[in-house]
């Protein structure tokens, strides 16, 4: 049986009578009598078509047709085949870019999560599909998919960087340990305000360890300029380490000649809720080093204490409830109990912006008159930074 739809194929390619009526495929096979199988399969060829053109509409559609128009269709294998290379291709960019690509949608989980539903809808398409897995309407889906893929994540960095102005942050597995404990950094521009090194903290006052760790920054602030609006409170009485003690950090305002203080802190005081950011930059650092936890400490844009406590609760349990007064005042005088709880990390959160400042910790310590025990502490940890 002759396969009109190869003869069309061929014709189509420029193929002569005689070339078509000898190809296997075509399945032409004339009597032993015919001497000119070329115009034998040419004059077949006219009755075929005379025969289809009177029979009209109700001609059954080849299969090669058929198969065509079902290609063409936008079935759940082609769907995927277009939205798979698109999360994919974002989710990645946005993985080594957290910003300004990753503040749309983060990377992880909002974007892998994409691309494992995108990819099994490709897969589940692909298994109930009957017809070809590979085709060339499939084909072009796909290298579509990783076009939009590319121009949705440059939009959304081009967006970002110069609309809202975001700042280029690298991936976190950039980042550099550092000697301070849990403390890392990353080279990208520092975060200042009119010249004063950016201290950052992002937290919640019914969370222990946001708690725990509110006296290591609030130390560090009264170290560098008048700190004025910082409330003694405790955290939630239902969580871990119940009633930590703690200073509210929402409502303080910081006088520095060298240091801008903001905050992020939820102060609904019900648990799990987190702050809200309240610029890009504040987004942007959050949504990239903070490790979806808190407590987060960012210095100057370079250094940042993410995905654990600065301090551990559980050194200030005896002071649970009421005891934020006696804590506070410990932490101020640098001595006793409490304070040898804060005092390493509020020592290097000290470095790190001493370091930020570019000022020698000798000229700082007098300009603010830190006591001898503190200047020698921040200025080993500052020459341990190199």
């Amino acid at each position: 049986m002759v396969d009109w739809d190869r003869v069309e194929d061929l014709r189509g390619k420029g193929w002569d009578w005689d070339r078509i009526a000898h190809d296997a495929r075509v399945g032409f096979h004339p009597d032993a009598s015919v001497r000119e199988p070329g115009r034998a399969l040419r004059s077949l060829y006219h009755r075929e078509r005379s025969r289809r053109n009177r029979q009209g509409p109700t001609t059954a559609p080849s299969p090669k047709k058929d198969l065509a128009a079902a290609e063409r269709r936008w079935t759940l294998s082609r769907i995927g085949y277009l939205v798979t290379p698109v999360f994919g291709i974002w989710a990645l960019v946005a993985y080594l870019v957290p910003s300004p690509v990753g503040l749309v949608l983060p990377a992880i989980p909002w974007l892998v999560l994409a691309l494992a539903i995108a990819a099994f809808l490709l897969l589940f398409g692909l298994w109930r599909s009957s017809g070809p897995r590979w085709s060339k309407s499939f084909r072009g889906t796909l290298v579509l998919g990783v076009v939009l893929g590319l121009v949705v994540s440059a939009i959304i960095a081009i967006s970002g960087a110069v609309i809202f102005g975001c700042p280029y942050l690298p991936s976190a597995s950039t980042a550099k340990g550092e000697p301070g404990p849990g403390w890392t950094s990353v080279s990208v521009s520092p975060w200042q305000d009119s010249g004063k090194v950016v201290v950052y903290f992002y937290g919640a006052t019914w969370c222990p360890y946001c708690s725990a760790s509110s006296w290591a920054v609030w130390k560090a602030l009264t170290e560098f300029g008048s700190v004025s609006g910082a409330a003694l409170s405790y955290s939630s009485p239902s969580d871990v380490y119940p009633s930590t003690p703690e200073v509210d950090l929402s409502g303080i305002s910081l006088g520095s000649s060298n240091v801008a203080f903001q905050v992020s802190e939820d102060t609904s005081g019900v648990d799990g809720n987190f702050p809200g950011t309240s610029n890009c930059f504040q987004q942007a650092y959050v949504s990239a080093y903070s490790a979806s936890s808190i407590p987060f400490l960012v210095v100057n844009g370079q250094y940042v204490h993410g995905g654990s406590s600065l301090i551990q609760p559980s050194g200030l349990s005896n002071w649970a409830g009421t005891g934020a007064a006696t804590v506070q005042q410990s932490v101020s005088s640098e001595s006793g109990q409490p304070w040898s709880v804060v005092q390493g990390q509020a020592w290097w959160t000290m470095a790190f912006i001493a370091k930020s400042t570019g000022i020698p910790v000798a000229q700082l310590a007098s300009t603010y008159h830190w006591s001898s025990a503190t200047q020698s502490a921040v200025a080993s940890d500052v020459a341990a930074l190199g």
